[in-house]
């Protein structure tokens, strides 16, 4: 599976053990669950999967609070468990990707628990602490509605620590270079158990001034601040050639290209510019923000690439919109008590939510998060139209188990439904009986067979990650259309091809006449259910509502 640069263009598939699937019948996902379903993945076309948090954790934040990097929660099977998983997929060709929470551990992590015990100990400066917070430094907390700020008293200290997320969540004194060591050490520790890289959660807020004295990493001796990506990067490599770093940096859009480190660092990041601006514009059925979001991004094709996705396992963040449409998308995307809207920034809604169920605009939404430049991470579920339960905490709205069939707990579990980590959805219009795998697998008109025919047809598309990239001027403010420009190399027949993709986000017809300065009879149709017609030097694209189409043609 050696390949430096299977990233660039790879399908990510994103899953949560706990809901994915129960092997045991227990109630919870666990590793030997996921096994069973690894030939649905494989059938998906998947290149990679993203495993959320699995490590031993008391799951006050859904294992982002991690109490032990070096395990595997024993509800979800075993260090046995996670290796045969790893060699099972790595035999159909898929990679994978763990979560790693560097930022901050759980309290009840052994090194905060000894940290808070003896303040001489080595441990205590692996945290951050302070006796005097009417002089520390203040800001707001990440979940204001839910803690007041970052400081929170330790009665065992005596003192208060220093938390950005929550408050049983301390964060890591990564200016420490034990500290840093640490976390190297648990890089090398999960490569060797069979993983091929990491999401390393909360990338941006690593880098913020942190402590009593709101102290950066550049202002210690210890580098810059990105020299603690670079040298994870140095650390994977070092140990697997082609093992990657995927950033999780929601950060203002023109810091972004910081986190790539000029090549040196991450490999991928989240874009969040993207997210919020392409989901937003096929909701409201205009391609100005697809527009807008390319043009604050920064260009960063000389030093990595973005993983560009639709909805993720967090709320739907608003937060890179424009202020008009941040508010007009509180309003026009929430639900009618508004129970949805968190955080202050975005909706805790899953996409077919947000789309009012409406697989053809889903599908839309797909083809075009397929057809562009770079990564692309989809969200187990949102394949077959999954809904978010607002009965539920804060984010575990999105987070409800794998709809695998109409049998009970659909298909995810056989214990009882009050014995699963989280219910099932099993009442209104994306209840398991209605939405599930089994249902849509031999359904050429399924959300899923859509999905899984525009996997495909990126995998059979090198020039979306090789290409030259350009959206094209159209008549519509509801219609897309770009193109790649993909050079061949010497000796072949031709000067290269184009790959064009045309989308239609209005609720009626639109018809689009577009440039094609190929050979007509070298035109092949790719994907999408739009309706073309190739003339010489041009071509007209006529697009029903949501519908979309990719053509393929070589140079003359």
């Amino acid at each position: 599976m050696s390949d430096p640069a299977w990233y660039e263009d790879a399908t990510i598939y994103s899953l949560d053990v706990k809901t994915f699937n129960d092997g045991d019948g227990d109630g919870w996902g666990d590793f030997r669950g996921a096994i069973e379903r690894l030939d649905y993945l494989d059938e998906l076309g998947v290149d990679a999967l993203w495993i959320r948090p699995f490590y031993p954790s008391p799951l006050r934040d859904n294992g982002y609070d991690v109490a032990d990097y070096y395990g595997v929660d024993d509800r979800l099977g075993s260090l046995d468990d996670f290796r045969e998983f790893a060699d099972r997929a790595h035999e159909r060709g898929i990679r994978v990707i763990t979560d790693l929470v560097f930022n901050h551990t759980s309290n009840e992590h052994e090194w905060f628990q000894r940290a808070r015990e003896d303040p001489d100990s080595d441990y205590h400066d692996y945290y951050l602490w302070t006796s005097h917070l009417a002089d520390a430094h203040q800001r707001g907390n990440i979940f204001p509605e839910y803690e007041d700020g970052v400081w929170s008293y330790d009665d065992v200290a005596e003192k208060h620590y220093f938390h950005q997320f929550y408050g049983h969540q301390p964060d890591l004194n990564v200016a420490n270079p034990a500290v840093r060591e640490e976390l190297y050490d648990v890089l090398r520790f999960w490569l060797d158990q069979g993983a091929d890289g990491f999401r390393i959660d909360a990338a941006h807020p690593m880098l913020m001034p942190k402590g009593h004295n709101a102290t950066t990493l550049d202002e210690t001796d210890l580098g810059d601040s990105i020299e603690l990506f670079k040298e994870m990067r140095r650390v994977v490599e070092a140990e697997q050639s082609d093992a990657v770093l995927l950033a999780e940096a929601d950060d203002e859009p023109e810091h972004l290209d910081y986190y790539f480190g000029d090549g040196e660092a991450f490999h991928l990041q989240f874009n969040f510019v993207m997210n919020a601006h392409l989901t937003y514009a096929v909701g409201v059925k205009d391609t100005w923000p697809l527009q807008r979001a390319e043009e604050i991004l920064p260009d960063v094709s000389d030093v990595g690439a973005w993983v560009n996705f639709l909805r993720n396992h967090d709320e739907w963040n608003l937060l890179k919109l424009p202020e008009e449409a941040f508010e007009h998308a509180r309003e026009h995307f929430g639900d009618d008590a508004g129970d949805s809207w968190i955080f202050e920034r975005g909706h805790r809604l899953r996409l077919a939510d947000l789309y009012d169920g409406d697989r053809d605009r889903i599908a839309v939404a797909h083809s075009l998060l397929f057809s562009l430049p770079g990564s692309v991470a989809l969200q187990s579920g949102d394949e077959i139209g999954m809904g978010a339960d607002l009965s539920l905490p804060e984010r575990e709205a999105v987070r409800t188990p794998m709809q695998w069939d109409d049998s009970p707990n659909g298909g995810f579990s056989t214990a009882a439904p009050e014995d699963c980590y989280n219910p099932v959805v099993d009442e209104g219009a994306y209840a398991y009986d209605r939405v599930n795998v089994a249902a849509q697998r031999d359904d050429p008109d399924s959300l899923l067979s859509r999905v899984e025919a525009l996997v495909a047809a990126r995998d059979a598309c090198p020039e979306i990650a090789r290409g030259d990239y350009r959206a094209l001027e159209t008549d519509h403010k509801e219609t897309r259309v770009h193109r790649f420009d993909h050079e061949r190399g010497d000796g072949e027949d031709t000067d290269g091809t184009v790959l064009l993709c045309a989308h239609n986000l209005a609720d009626d017809y639109r018809e689009e006449i577009v440039g094609f300065d190929v050979d007509p009879d070298t035109v092949e149709h790719v994907v999408g259910d739009g309706e073309h017609y190739v003339a010489e030097g041009g071509v007209t694209f006529k697009l029903d509502a949501c519908d979309y189409a990719w053509l393929r043609g070589e140079k003359r």
